[in-house]
């Protein structure tokens, strides 16, 4: 690698870096937020939730990668046009060519990242979140219940009390559970207890040993008590953790002809291929320097295309889910229309040359 190559790569480096780091951070402060205001450490702890801002930032960073790659080309770039550096090279005989392979070495390294990241880890990342979503939602979550307290629910009418637990905080002891329903009162005691962790593809359940169901009913005069030995006691029916293509594996979603989980195989597999055609369209725009006359708009139609493509990025995937555009072409006609643009925007008069030759 020649010393030009390597000094735009660190000129390119450089906003890349600090820009993922503002991305990276204000999306986890956002979330962070978000899941304190629906106060969900009162269900899963701090560490439950810090767990589920690092599993949401994860999943964010194959959009996040992108957007701070394109930004950081239209940044490093027009910096050095401002200092009128790109002039010099193109007098020292550099060509617009070199300065889009020395972008590049950076994007396709950056591409093959997010494209890991999309195809991984963010399966990974999604198979996790719902299960401690599903914990977070779940009002019989037991875990961070304190012994010696009650617990009750507005919404839903719900008081649970439990006497006592073991070290590991799993065993509980002496447990009172009682909810006010539409056909009746129900009381449920049990001796003892166990909050089991959900899997996937399943409900929050509690496991409950000898006990007793107390059933008031408003309607009638006659009211029922049932003795258990073991009770399973699933919390939250309309949260069950049903099957999620989001969190399916790449190769699972390849042996699928499903549309909606085609859609979600093109999503990953094309995430290498924005990364890059998004650096390749920010070229064009690192041309008029953002600090000069003009710059603002510069900044302003880069958002406007960036925007665009996103849209149509969702349009694109949602027409696959849908069936209304088959696996072929799928989403791969945004991309060809993305290189038909780029090429367009980096070489404009070879374009012009090829319409008028026609």
């Amino acid at each position: 690698m020649k010393i030009i190559e390597k000094y735009i790569i660190r000129e390119l480096l450089m906003p890349f870096t600090v820009i993922m780091a503002i991305l990276v951070g204000l999306f986890s402060a956002l979330s962070s937020a978000n899941f304190l205001a629906g106060a969900v450490t009162e269900s899963v702890g701090i560490a439950g939730m810090l767990k589920l801002v690092l599993l949401k930032t994860l999943i964010a960073l194959e959009v996040l990668v992108p957007v701070a790659l394109y930004v950081a080309v239209i940044i490093g770039l027009g910096r050095m046009n401002k200092d009128q550096e790109i002039n010099v090279l193109r007098s020292a005989g550099i060509s617009e060519l070199r300065i889009i392979y020395s972008v590049l070495l950076v994007a396709i390294p950056v591409g093959i990242i997010s494209g890991a990241l999309s195809m991984f880890v963010r399966p990974w990342a999604y198979e996790e979140n719902y299960i401690l979503n599903a914990q977070a939602e779940a009002e019989l979550n037991t875990d961070n219940f304190q012994a010696g307290r009650f617990y009750g629910s507005e919404k839903s009418g719900r008081v649970v009390y439990i006497n006592s637990k073991d070290e590991s905080g799993k065993q509980m002891r002496q447990i009172f559970h009682y909810i006010n329903g539409i056909n009746g009162r129900e009381i449920l005691v049990a001796q003892e207890g166990i909050q089991q962790k959900p899997a996937r593809g399943h409900r929050p359940q509690i496991h409950l040993f000898n006990g007793h169901i107390y059933r008031l009913s408003h309607s009638s005069t006659k009211d029922t008590v049932t003795h258990f030995g073991k009770l399973v006691y699933f919390t939250d029916s309309g949260n069950e953790l049903d099957y999620k293509r989001k969190s399916a594996s790449t190769m699972v979603l390849m042996n699928s002809s499903q549309p909606r989980e085609i859609a979600e195989l093109q999503w990953r597999l094309s995430r290498p291929i924005a990364t890059v055609l998004l650096a390749l369209i920010a070229i064009p725009f690192a041309r008029t320097s953002p600090r000069r006359k003009g710059g603002e708009r510069v900044f302003f139609v880069a958002a406007l295309v960036f925007a665009i493509y996103y849209i149509l990025n969702g349009l694109a995937q949602t027409w696959v889910e849908q069936g209304i555009i088959g696996s072929v072409p799928g989403v791969w006609w945004l991309y060809i229309f993305m290189l038909i643009i780029s090429l367009n925007l980096l070489f404009p008069d070879s374009w012009r040359r090829l319409f008028r030759s026609r």
